[in-house]
This record gives structure tokens, C-alpha cells and sequence, in this order.
């Protein structure tokens, strides 16, 4: 029998904010490439209304089941977005230097994206059964962080670096969401203080040059400062009120460089200004306090570190990319979160906000 609760509880507040991003987004992709002169005019904005079409019929799947029984299968769905990203490296589509992409005919498909997903699955699933109300310790941590560090690893030698410390994001709120004993967490963080400088010598020599031109672009405008450069005269020149739907001169002239994909929010803030731009933000500030709000509100300690793990999944999407256009982050090419073209991100989007939703029905259900 249909238990009417699961209805009762759904957040339609959070699906309509889905619903108003997405279609931000697709208007936003629209403008960013119709406004620059071209022979033809491109269609990818229809490109993404349909990977949003599959990303819903995704998300609406993902909520017909109860979220517990991902439990059972978390090690089997992480095993199988290792098993694909070790596919890219054996396999993979090199675009622009990069192998991130398995090419399945119809279309390209990115595993980091999916992956995202599987390590949050895994790690609540573990963090679940070993939390403790004084904290996990350092015995407790080397599992999980193994577990990150795989598909961490695959992930780098793609090279995708934005992806790679994103994963580390994640597992690290979660971590410490989950609860970690003070000492450990000094501990720690004196390593990661120790660590991170250390990376400088391992890092690629391009990513390198990526973190240079952050604290100075202007040292090479037409190189590899060109992007920031060009994002944030984009974003300082929409003033207050921007100027205008597919009036933004950067883009018109093609001085924004991938306009549709990692800089969309420079074309926001070109076109409909500083109300514009913080508008967006507010938005995904919502969505953060609605995905929290799901997650305090789960009786059970997978539910709650899942609809975490997904909502700081999205949350530092949004931080890193938008402060990657503004200048304040190097560029490691992160989409911005259901506005960025990109069918992966899209769907893999969405089939987390689905598992949210899912959450929120039967948060209070005993089952």
C-alpha cells in the first residue's frame, strides 16, 4: 500500500529550485554562444535541454526506491566508477590534452563525474558503521582515506586536478562532519599544512603556471593570464545592473574564453550585473540550507552523512568555480552546477539531488 507520507515529506521546494537553476542555465548557454559572431549559429542550449530531460527521468528514478538500500550496494557502485575510470586511462578520448572521456558512440561520457557519487556512497556507508560519539580516530580514517585515494589517483593522471581536490573536499567535510577526535583532526590538519607545499614538486608544469598567474595574470595577459583576466573584466564590467540579455560586449567579441562551460558565471555577471550574479548565489545558498536541512532531519547515520556528502558535493562546485572566474582560485576547470554546459555534470547533478530528494520522503519512515 502507497504510504502517503513519502509524498508528505517530498521537498517540492527543492525541486523547484532545481527546476529554476537548470532553466538559469540553459538560458545562460543560449546566450553565451549565439552572442558570439559565427557562421553558424550553435544549438548546443537543445544539446543540453536533453541531457537535463535524461538527467530528470534519472533523478525521478532515483527517488521511486527507498535511499537505504544503497547501503548494501555502496562498495559495488564505488567498485564500478573505479572500473571506468580505469577504463578512461586504458581506453579514454584525449580533448585537449586531457583523457576524461569514454567515447560511446552517441556521446562522450566523463566517469570522474559519476565517481563523485560512488566515493560519497562509500564513505557514508563506512563512516556509518564506524562513527563514534568521541570521534574517529587515525585507525579508523585509513580505510576511507584509501578508498579516496583510488579513484583520487585515477582521477589525476587524467590529468583533471579540480576534479581530484574536489574528491578530497568532499571526503574531508564528510569526515569531519562525521566527527573526528580533536587530536586526530590537529594532527591532520599539521600534515595537510605539511603536505600541500610538498605538491608544488609533483604537480604538472602547466598547473604550476595556473597558480602563478592567480596572484599575478597580468604578468602574462595573452597566455596563461588570459582567462582570469578576461572572466574578470567580464564580471566587473556588468556594474550593478549588467548590460543586457546577449549584450555583453567580452563574449559578443569572443574575449571570454569557454563561456559556455567553466565561465558561464562571467556571462551572468556581464549581462545581468552585480543583482545578477548574487541573485545566483542566493540560489545555491538555498539549496545548500535545504540540502542540510535534509540531512539534520534523517533518523538514520547513512541518511544523514549521504544528503550531506551530496549537498557539500554541489556546495564546493559552486565555491571553487566561481571563485576560479573571479579570480580568487587558479582555473582547474570546474563546471558550475546544473548552469555549465555538460551533459555528465547535468546528469550526475541531478541524480544526486534525486537521492536528496529521496532522503527528504523517507527521512521519517521507518522501513
Amino acid at each position: 500500500m502507497f504510504d502517503r507520507r513519502l509524498i508528505q515529506y517530498f521537498d517540492w521546494s527543492l525541486l523547484l529550485l532545481t527546476l529554476i537553476i537548470s532553466g538559469i542555465g540553459v538560458g545562460l548557454i543560449y546566450s553565451s554562444v549565439n552572442s558570439v559572431e559565427a557562421v553558424t549559429p550553435s544549438k548546443i542550449h537543445l544539446k543540453q535541454l536533453s541531457w537535463l530531460g535524461i538527467g530528470i527521468f534519472i533523478m525521478t528514478c532515483s527517488f521511486l526506491f527507498s535511499y537505504k538500500k544503497l547501503d548494501r550496494y555502496a562498495p559495488v557502485i564505488y567498485g564500478a566508477c573505479a572500473a571506468m575510470l580505469v577504463a578512461v586511462l586504458l581506453f579514454g578520448k584525449t580533448v585537449g590534452g586531457s583523457t576524461r572521456w569514454l567515447d560511446l558512440g552517441v556521446f562522450l561520457f566523463q566517469p570522474s563525474e559519476p565517481a563523485k557519487i560512488g566515493v560519497i556512497l562509500l564513505l557514508a556507508h563506512y563512516f556509518a558503521k564506524h562513527v563514534k560519539p568521541w570521534g574517529m580516530g587515525i585507525r579508523e580514517l585509513i580505510v576511507p582515506l584509501v578508498f579516496v585515494m583510488v579513484p583520487f589517483s585515477l582521477v589525476l593522471l587524467q590529468p583533471d586536478l579540480g576534479t581530484a581536490l574536489l574528491l578530497l573536499l568532499i571526503a574531508g567535510t564528510m569526515a569531519v562532519f562525521a566527527k573526528i577526535e580533536r587530536r586526530t583532526f590537529f594532527v591532520l590538519l599539521a600534515a595537510v599544512v605539511i603536505l600541500v607545499p610538498l605538491g608544488w614538486f609533483f604537480i604538472e608544469d602547466y598547473q604550476r603556471t595556473r597558480i602563478l598567474m592567480l596572484f599575478s595574470p597580468e604578468s602574462d595577459p595573452t597566455g596563461a593570464g588570459y582567462h582570469i583576466l578576461q572572466s574578470k573584466i567580464a564580471v566587473g564590467s556588468g556594474m550593478l545592473y549588467g548590460k543586457g540579455y546577449m549584450e555583453g560586449t567580452q563574449n559578443i567579441l569572443s574575449f571570454l574564453p569557454e563561456q559556455h562551460t567553466d565561465f558561464i558565471f562571467s556571462v551572468l555577471a556581464e549581462e545581468w550585473g552585480f543583482v545578477g550574479a548574487a541573485g545566483l548565489l542566493i540560489l545555491f545558498l538555498l539549496f545548500t540550507a535545504f540540502g542540510l536541512n535534509i540531512a539534520y532531519g534523517c533518523r538514520d547515520d547513512f541518511g544523514t552523512l549521504l544528503a550531506f556528502g551530496i549537498t557539500a558535493m554541489i556546495f564546493w562546485q559552486t565555491v571553487i568555480n566561481i571563485g576560479m572566474v573571479i579570480g580568487l582560485m587558479p582555473v582547474v576547470g570546474m563546471p558550475l552546477p546544473l548552469v555549465s554546459y555538460g551533459g555528465s555534470s547535468v546528469v550526475t547533478t541531478l541524480l544526486g539531488i534525486g537521492i536528496l530528494l529521496n532522503i527528504s520522503m523517507r527521512r521519517f519512515v521507518k522501513d
